[in-house]
């Protein structure tokens, strides 16, 4: 069984190769996200001038309404709606996807393809 410490050591080494090949650039910034246990986290990042365009979380009320849990896959879909509801009102429609480190698959999967049938391509 793997610690959570070697667990999130692991994933930071595996954000950096990610890091590595992927970028946002103006034409096409960067929707990266985060996972706590108890929420989930996602912002449009313009890597060339170093600032955040948009985000979006489950700490939001706005984003979270009636649900009881924060940290599951609806929520994570509530999240990827918003970020793409946002994201198309400030003109960004294609974006890169930065998984951070984390495998596609439960809450992260749920909020790129809740962003994709939002509008926004990747």
């Amino acid at each position: 069984m793997i610690s959570s410490t070697n667990r999130s050591v692991e994933r930071c080494r595996i954000h950096r190769r990610i890091r590595r090949k992927i970028s946002g650039r103006p034409g096409r910034p960067r929707l990266c996200v985060y996972r706590s246990s108890r929420y989930v986290y996602a912002q449009i990042v313009d890597d060339t001038e170093g600032r955040t365009l948009v985000a979006a979380s489950t700490l939001e009320k706005v984003v979270r309404g009636d649900l009881k849990n924060a940290g599951n896959i609806e929520a994570s879909k509530l999240v990827g709606k918003a970020i793409a509801d946002r994201a198309r009102a400030k003109g960004i429609e294609n974006v890169v996807f930065d998984r951070g480190g984390y495998l596609y698959h439960g809450r992260v999967k749920a909020l790129a393809e809740a962003a994709r049938e939002s509008g926004l391509k990747f």
